[in-house]
């Protein structure tokens, strides 16, 4: 029966394994993206499941209960809106790098007491490399969440001090040398206290690695987490002997690096900037300089303006997100779409606070995926476009990108706005984006502002064309 019991699990675990890898493939495309997430569902439940038909667990009946607490959380976790996916992703990283440090934490204390045999160097090289992955994960999704959600006592802004990176690169190099001597000697008198340095140097490292990069920067920070995340799981199954997460864990880490790089490219940054240049530091002004002044517009004009367009294109970013504006662009979409005028979507690979943020809250408010363009698409076609609505966006359409050789941004794809003939660009404040610096777009001859909450004036600007468009 155990034979038997054994081969079942086994082989539900290789169908798990095959539903995320068919999970990864479909998700690659619009029209095939609800059956990834079905079967994906599908295979996280097969894995649960068979795991506690394990033997090992069902001698251990009070497991029921941590799994009873669990859900609730769960279930909390699920319901949050698609504003809060971001951070709700970010806290997901940390709940599972929590899991992977303490069970390689919990597996090592275990070994150590009661089966010092199975400490050999390979396990033990697992559990350092399990545990450090695992920690720092946790705390640096805390930290990225935090971030996310701008908690008051978290700066949103890089937080940085002279010698940071010799100090945290310090504190990770220490955590490496004392899991090498463990990996020598696992068993002797000292590896503990050794081990406990290990998991305080981990768990500091993750905080410190993410408090020095600035909001901006966070999609890319979330895609490396997730990578750190999956390594940390490929890490627990070789701890565990347990093949279905060596295999989840690959496909999570390996699909978080190249979303890494992916996202490294739309910025034209390397990790090493990402994670150590500080990026999003408030850039002081040079005295003397000239002073620029904004242009304000009222919702109504605007209406009346993009009521003469043939093509509007509409630039969603973090500010739509913060204000939840993405029913009443879907309101202003129809009012256009009614007057026979063609609208457009440009998404910047990085606007938002996560990767894919901006097409997620746009698929809520049903926005056709059709009208959805990529900014290669959508940039040959901007000279040709009668009003660019910026709704919130800030970095990811400033020219200095272009032209400005001193800009921290410079060299970055951006979208090219300021080729439209007209440019309305929704901004909460006066207040420089998360890179730090003014933008030039909206200081523009052709750009004309409107102050306030994206969905307060985009509901105005929706409002007045149902009126007719102030005529």
């Amino acid at each position: 029966m155990t034979h038997l019991a054994g081969y079942f699990i086994e082989t539900a675990y290789l169908l798990a394994a095959s539903l995320f890898i068919f999970s990864l493939h479909w998700m690659s495309d619009p029209k095939t993206a609800r059956r990834s997430v079905i079967a994906g569902s599908i295979g996280m439940a097969i894995a649960v499941l068979s795991t506690w038909a394990r033997p090992e667990v069902t001698r251990h009946l009070w497991i029921l209960l941590p799994i009873v607490v669990a859900i609730g959380p769960g279930i909390w976790l699920a319901l949050v809106p698609l504003t809060a996916v971001p951070q709700r992703t970010a806290l997901s990283h940390a709940f599972g790098g929590l899991a992977a440090g303490l069970v390689g934490t919990a597996k090592f204390i275990y070994w150590f007491e009661h089966e010092p045999e199975m400490l050999t160097g390979f396990r033990t090289g697992a559990i350092v490399a399990e545990v450090i992955l695992g920690y720092l994960t946790c705390t640096g999704s805390l930290i990225a969440a935090a971030k996310l959600q701008e908690v008051k006592w978290i700066p949103q802004r890089p937080w940085t001090y002279p010698g940071q990176t010799l100090v945290n690169f310090g504190a990770l190099a220490l955590a490496i040398v004392l899991g090498a001597a463990l990996v020598m000697n696992p068993t002797a008198s000292w590896s503990p206290w050794a081990f406990a340095g290990v998991v305080l140097l981990s768990l500091n490292f993750g905080w410190m690695l993410v408090m020095p990069i600035g909001g901006a920067d966070m999609p890319t920070v979330i895609a490396i987490l997730n990578a750190y995340a999956g390594l940390a799981a490929v890490a627990m199954g070789f701890v565990l002997d347990n093949r279905l997460l060596i295999t989840a864990g690959a496909l999570d880490g390996s699909s978080g690096l190249i979303l890494s790089i992916i996202m490294c490219r739309a910025m034209n940054r390397s990790f090493a900037n990402v994670l150590f240049g500080a990026f999003g530091q408030v850039q002081q002004k040079s005295a003397g300089g000239e002073q620029k002044h904004y242009r304000p517009e009222s919702p109504e004009n605007a209406a009346q303006i993009m009521e003469q367009a043939n093509l509007v294109v509409v630039v969603p970013g973090y500010g739509m997100a913060v204000a939840q504006a993405q029913h009443k662009v879907r309101e202003l979409y129809d009012q256009l779409v009614k007057r026979g005028i063609r609208v457009k979507f440009a998404v910047h690979p990085v606007a938002g606070r996560m990767p894919g943020h901006m097409n997620v809250l746009l698929a809520e408010a049903e926005i056709p995926y059709s009208d959805l363009v990529e900014m290669e698409e959508i940039n040959p076609e901007m000279p040709h476009c009668d009003v660019c609505l910026v709704v919130g966006a800030n970095d990811v359409v400033n020219p200095a990108a272009r032209s400005d050789p001193k800009s921290p941004i410079y060299g970055m794809p951006i979208i090219d706005a300021d080729k439209a003939r007209t440019v309305f660009a929704i901004k909460r404040s006066r207040n420089p984006g998360f890179a730090g610096i003014d933008n030039e777009l909206y200081f523009g001859d052709r750009t004309w502002m409107l102050f306030g909450d994206a969905k307060a004036v985009v509901g105005e600007i929706a409002r007045a064309l149902g009126d007719g468009g102030g005529h």
